[in-house]
């Protein structure tokens, strides 16, 4: 499954980019590392009520077609997505509370891991339902085209969604209506614990969506360069009028699909060679250094930067109170009716 690297393409992406902008993206993969393994830890120890679903070794597929956007730009994930949020300006200290269910959270802890959201950043959330991230990115690219907004929208499905009905039928209509609108299926290869070659015929995500006549790439969802370098294009072409992009980024999933998973249908040894040899963080430190961008002491601030972010955003949660039970059924809290955040 593994897609061979685009030297000369990752280069000229590099360029483009910049050192200071690549950094950034390191950072925030950083962040988002840390977060998932301490949102993890915490999981286990019955800080976080109802479990999650880690994306600890999915950060560049976040990163680097979020990093393509611009704010008006419109992102809907899908039941993990805690790197989605992260990448699209929500806050640890937002996304913790959230995770605790406290009233400080991004939705006012009443929505929890799975229903992230933050609509004046343009995050229009995350939920259970396979697929349906696609339709609402697809329903709000629909309003983009009909008011002539210059923005696009992107919806994340799993390899999982690829084999559910509704995913075509959104990109039967965004084809069909050439609507600004990017799908990006994060094939982690284990839809549960279901081995991509179990359920999929044809080989090829990608190649089932090409047969509804809208471009289609397959990209190495490790390699945060390939992913920005597709969405960017993607964008460019949406922008242009000509119509909706599908990519298909082939990741891994570190943990298991939730909290609890005892991974019993997969291998220590698979885990362990994409943790040393497919990276994403990895990856991107080596290329930053090889190019005299990072050196050790800066990657050792990076981190720390990442650690502290999330150790505060702990002890926000920890402190911060459970939602207040009289405003159930409205009016809900200040900071969400007015956007304010902490």
């Amino acid at each position: 499954m593994t897609i061979e690297r685009d030297v000369a393409g990752n280069e000229s992406e590099v360029e483009r980019a910049g050192g200071a902008a690549l950094r950034e993206w390191l950072g925030t993969m950083l962040l988002i590392r840390r977060f998932e393994t301490e949102a993890v830890r915490l999981s286990y120890a019955n800080k976080i009520p109802g479990g999650i679903h880690s994306s600890e070794g999915q950060e560049a597929v976040a990163v680097g077609s979020i990093r393509a956007l611009g704010p008006a730009d419109v992102v809907a994930g899908t039941h993990r997505s805690h790197h989605h949020a992260l990448a699209k300006g929500l806050t640890p200290r937002e996304v913790m509370a959230e995770l605790y269910g406290r009233a400080d959270g991004c939705t006012g802890g009443r929505g929890g891991s799975m229903h992230l959201v933050d609509v004046k950043r343009n995050f229009l959330g995350s939920n259970g339902i396979v697929g349906a991230g696609l339709g609402i990115a697809m329903g709000s690219a629909l309003a983009m085209h009909l008011e002539h907004r210059p923005s696009v929208a992107v919806g994340y499905v799993g390899d999982g969604g690829a084999n559910t009905g509704r995913t075509w039928e959104f990109i039967n209509l965004a084809a069909l209506w050439k609507l600004p609108f990017i799908a990006i299926c994060e094939n982690n290869l284990y839809a549960v614990e279901t081995h991509i070659s179990n359920s999929l015929a044809g080989g090829s995500i990608a190649g089932r969506a090409a047969g509804f006549g809208l471009v289609a790439v397959t990209v190495d969802g490790q390699d945060v360069l390939a992913v920005h370098a597709a969405t960017r294009e993607a964008r460019e072409r949406a922008l242009a009028g000509a119509g909706p992009t599908f990519i298909e980024a082939q990741t891994y999933r570190y943990e298991g699909h939730n909290v609890g998973d005892v991974q019993n249908y997969r291998e220590a040894s698979e885990v362990a060679s994409w943790r040393e040899a497919k990276d994403p963080i990895g990856y991107l430190r080596h290329l930053l250094t090889e190019r005299g961008d990072l050196d050790d002491a800066s990657y050792a601030a990076l981190q720390g930067e990442a650690e502290r972010a999330v150790s505060d955003a702990i002890d926000f949660a920890d402190q911060s109170p459970w939602p207040d039970t009289s405003t159930v059924d409205g009016p809900w809290p200040a900071h969400l009716r007015t956007g304010a955040h902490s």
